[in-house]
């Protein structure tokens, strides 16, 4: 027998979604409907909408400007018939962003295809037993023209070519261009050419490297990753059950080469993308590349998917006044190993995730090493803080329903959820934030108290996991010296404030990454870049990210980068998105 709770709690939801339905029904005039939907939400309400409704990926706050876009947009492409996914996670409550919430997971229909979304629910203060809407999320889950892989019929292929035959061929591009050109083959690069594969879409991966994973591959040698496996599965193909718990970066490379290569990507090694210009008459690209054997073809696809990372190309901004100093510099992307650094001196500049790791990698090699702080930096511990934000992927329902509540969650909502969550990691977290203030770590925990998560969703940077680097700063093995306290560069070392020279062998500056802007620019001009705009952070009008997973003002250019799960997440509304454009859905 259910709980009489569970119970009604489902009686709640139904009776919101009978109401909803008969609310949108176009049996009702405007403003019935209208009025009706404004029973339904919170005056502080948010609705998220990522294709389904507006073809956009964007967010609406507040019911007044809620209600009457909802019901344009509803009534535009036939939204109907909202109702509990049987199949997917049923009604429960929560806590989200410090409210108690019942959270529902819905199908629903539009004329274009399938979609689904999340309402999360919680009972009017000033109105006893009637719940109301204060998050709620549409999303395009399929189109109506999507390519669905049947079961292949055997084939007697005795005469014919096999699969192999037709895989190598395939891959060639002999007499073809290919309809998509990814640019990239780490996580963003193959799960988007995975989707678009699945939307029988012609997709060429190329890539620089040698081999497929060596963005992971070719990192420095201790390297592995700080978020847990179970939340990093690329589209189609889950990490095996067997994995560690953090991934090593080798492990990771040879996964993404056997991803490639199980899912039957089209993926070029070893081929530079030099330019491309648009031919705004045929609606394509003229893209030239640099092939493997040294010779350039052009190409002309249709789309353009830069999948080249949120920042791919090293800032080796000098840092001031290190001119002086005569010994060898490295950027920390040249970084590889400490083997060679045993008993030697060594200066890392920087205190984000790169600067810690090369710092401790070093420690251990035997090097003495001192980190230089330029700016205060968060520091979390990477257990049981840093794994907060992913608690819901262990709290029960599978990697797509945790990906699609993650994605109901509207920016506002979520600068409160991660407010409270770096709350929660100072206290947890405090024996060692106390001991690195006292050794001289500065220490901040972001705009608004927002913490890491929206470093990382603004700037890309400016944190770090402790894997161990921070207690050795904590225990002074590792010394810290403020960039403020150094005087004077010179050939062998610096001079600091005290009246202590420190000679050093090696200086590796961890300055960061330089913005998606500057690779548009590179590649495609002065004109694109101006015309894309930024690239990364929020847009506080849609707060959304800006000019990600969407179209940008430069037709068939696309950007698409993140975290593994992000680019799991975002993928899928790419590739929709490039189908329905192919299909002539939306221009």
């Amino acid at each position: 027998m259910l709980d009489s709770h569970i119970v009604n709690i489902r009686n709640e939801v139904d009776n919101w979604l009978l109401s909803f339905n008969e609310a949108i029904s176009d049996k009702n005039s405007k403003t019935d409907s209208i009025e009706n939907l404004n029973k339904l939400f919170f005056e502080n309400s948010h609705w998220r909408d990522i294709l389904a409704l507006t073809w956009q990926i964007e967010t609406t706050s507040g019911k007044q400007n809620i209600i009457p876009k909802l019901y344009d947009k509803v009534l535009n492409v036939i939204a109907k018939d909202f109702v509990i996914d049987p199949q997917r996670t049923q009604p429960r409550e929560v806590t989200r962003a410090g409210k108690n919430v019942v959270e529902v997971i819905l199908k629903f229909k539009t004329k274009f295809g399938y979609c689904e979304g999340v309402v999360r629910l919680y009972e009017d203060s000033e109105a006893s037993g009637t719940f109301k809407a204060w998050n709620f999320l549409t999303a395009l889950s399929d189109l109506n023209s999507s390519f669905n892989k049947k079961e292949d019929q055997y084939e007697n292929t005795l005469e014919g070519p096999n699969w192999l035959d037709v895989r190598k061929e395939d891959r060639l591009y002999k007499d073809r261009d290919p309809e998509v050109l990814v640019v990239g083959s780490g996580q963003a690069g193959l799960s988007i050419a995975a989707r678009l594969k699945q939307q029988n879409i012609d997709t060429l991966v190329i890539d620089k490297n040698e081999r497929v994973g060596d963005n992971w591959r070719n990192r420095y040698h201790s390297l592995k990753l700080h978020n847990q496996t179970h939340v990093n599965h690329l589209p189609y193909m889950p990490f095996p059950l067997t994995w560690p718990t953090y991934i090593p970066k080798d492990k990771l490379a040879g996964w993404f080469e056997y991803y490639a290569e199980s899912m039957e990507l089209n993926v070029w090694t070893k081929t530079t993308f030099i330019s491309a210009e648009y031919d705004k008459a045929e609606k394509n690209w003229n893209v030239k590349l640099k092939l493997s054997d040294g010779k350039e073809r052009i190409m002309k696809p249709k789309h353009i998917v830069m999948a080249v990372g949120v920042s791919s190309v090293p800032n080796r901004t000098k840092i001031p006044g290190m001119e002086g100093y005569k010994g060898k510099v490295i950027h920390s992307t040249d970084y590889s190993s400490g083997r060679d650094y045993k008993g030697k001196n060594v200066l890392v500049f920087g205190t984000g995730t790169s600067a810690h790791d090369v710092a401790q990698d070093l420690y251990v090699h035997g090097a003495n090493v001192k980190i230089v702080q330029r700016s205060p930096s968060m520091v979390v511990n990477v257990e049981p803080s840093a794994q907060l934000p992913y608690q819901l992927y262990r709290e029960g329902p599978n990697t797509d329903d945790c990906d699609l509540i993650t994605i109901s969650s509207p920016l506002k909502v979520l600068k409160k959820t991660h407010q409270l969550l770096t709350e929660k990691t100072k206290e947890i977290d405090k024996p060692l934030l106390d001991k690195l203030e006292e050794v001289g770590f500065r220490l901040e925990y972001g705009e608004e108290n927002t913490g890491w998560q929206f470093k990382y969703l603004t700037r890309g940077g400016g944190y770090y996991f402790n894997v161990g680097a921070s207690d050795l700063i904590a225990e002074g093995k590792i010394k810290v010296i403020q960039f403020s306290d150094i005087i004077n560069f010179n050939p062998s070392g610096i001079d600091v404030k005290s009246g202590d020279h420190f000679d050093v062998d090696l200086m590796v500056t961890a300055t960061g990454y330089k913005g998606q802007e500057y690779v548009v620019e590179e590649f495609f001009g002065k004109s694109v870049v101006e015309n894309v705009g930024p690239i990364w952070g929020f847009d506080n009008d849609r707060q959304e990210l800006r000019n990600m997973w969407m179209q940008t003002n430069q037709p068939g250019l696309w950007f698409h980068a993140g975290s593994l799960a992000q680019c799991r997440i975002f993928s899928k509304f790419l590739a929709l998105q490039i189908r329905a454009i192919q299909d002539g859905i939306v221009i």
